[in-house]
């Protein structure tokens, strides 16, 4: 699953919202390292309905504008919980090889075999 998409589910995990709501809740989920623009978000939405993972909840007019609300549909919900699992899975690898390399478990390749201009 790309992160914009992973993102987007996250936020409508939190409930119904619409698509200015959605793309400053991704921005405030990824800490400032997620920006989505209209145009993707709205294609990634269609993309995301599509795949039934999302579906319209309901649409309003707030001054002269209408706008649509998205939620999460228990398939997006399935997708999203077996994503953040599987993210789960790699980041405590990560974490144990990272332990194990500060205690003196493993030494980095570059060491013993430093790259041609540190030798």
């Amino acid at each position: 699953m790309q992160e914009p998409t992973f993102l987007i589910l996250t936020a409508l995990a939190d409930g119904p919202q619409h698509g200015y709501g959605i793309i400053a809740d991704v921005e405030q989920i990824s800490a400032g390292r997620t920006r989505l623009r209209a145009g993707t978000l709205y294609a990634a939405l269609d993309r995301l309905q599509a795949d039934g993972l999302i579906a319209p909840d309901r649409e309003e007019v707030v001054d002269g504008r209408l706008r649509r609300y998205y939620r999460l549909t228990d398939d997006g919900a399935a997708a999203l919980a077996a994503e953040a699992a599987a993210l789960r899975r790699r980041t405590e690898a990560a974490e144990r090889r990272l332990a194990s390399f500060r205690l003196g478990g493993a030494t980095p390749a570059f060491a013993a075999h430093p790259p041609r201009g540190l030798r």
